[in-house]
């Protein structure tokens, strides 16, 4: 089972790093591949380039094993949709081989605003890394939807190559791209 971690990694911090990690170590995952945004749709353009942030993420995840690069986001001109990138993912690996994507709590609940996100769990199962202090499980998603791809069972992920949500309790910790620019900005 391969999983997918896309991002704009603005820059990528320990906040990445520790829960990719517990998902990874909970799922059993073959490797875990970082994708950093070329063009991020739903946020402004990162004032560092994508060739800064693609070099910071190899820099982060070289010493831990089954972490992979991945650039092919940044091979692409235009907006780095996701449902692209899990069908370039599907010919890369095949029908058959169990795809998950990472996703926060933020991400999942902002799901519907995403490009053509109903074909999303047609490519690929979804996880939720999800944070002691996000109890809400409110999304704009549909309740019928939620129900009817839900599981409890991370080993279900591995015997489909598609269609399952999962949530996946990770540590909570107090960091954020947002508040490491910030620090940047003020010297």
């Amino acid at each position: 089972m391969i999983g997918l971690f896309g991002g704009t990694f603005d820059p990528i911090h320990f906040g990445h790093l520790r829960p990719a990690l517990e998902v990874m170590e909970a799922l059993s995952l073959e490797e875990l591949r970082f994708i950093p945004a070329h063009v991020p749709p739903h946020r402004d353009t990162p004032l560092i380039t994508a060739k800064q942030r693609s070099e910071m993420v190899a820099i982060a995840i070289d010493e831990q094993p089954g972490f992979v690069l991945d650039t092919c986001e940044l091979e692409r001109n235009g907006p780095s949709y996701t449902v692209d990138t899990l069908h370039d993912f599907r010919q890369r690996y095949g029908e058959d081989t169990p795809l998950v994507l990472l996703l926060g709590t933020d991400a999942f609940a902002g799901l519907p605003s995403w490009h053509r996100w109903e074909e999303l769990l047609q490519l690929t199962h979804i996880v939720v890394m999800q944070r002691p202090a996000d109890d809400s499980k409110s999304t704009g998603i549909p309740a019928d939807f939620l129900h009817q791809h839900h599981t409890d069972s991370p080993t279900a992920l591995h015997h489909s190559p598609a269609g399952s949500i999962l949530r996946v309790p990770v540590t909570q910790l107090d960091i954020s791209a947002t508040d490491i620019r910030e620090r940047l900005r003020q010297g």
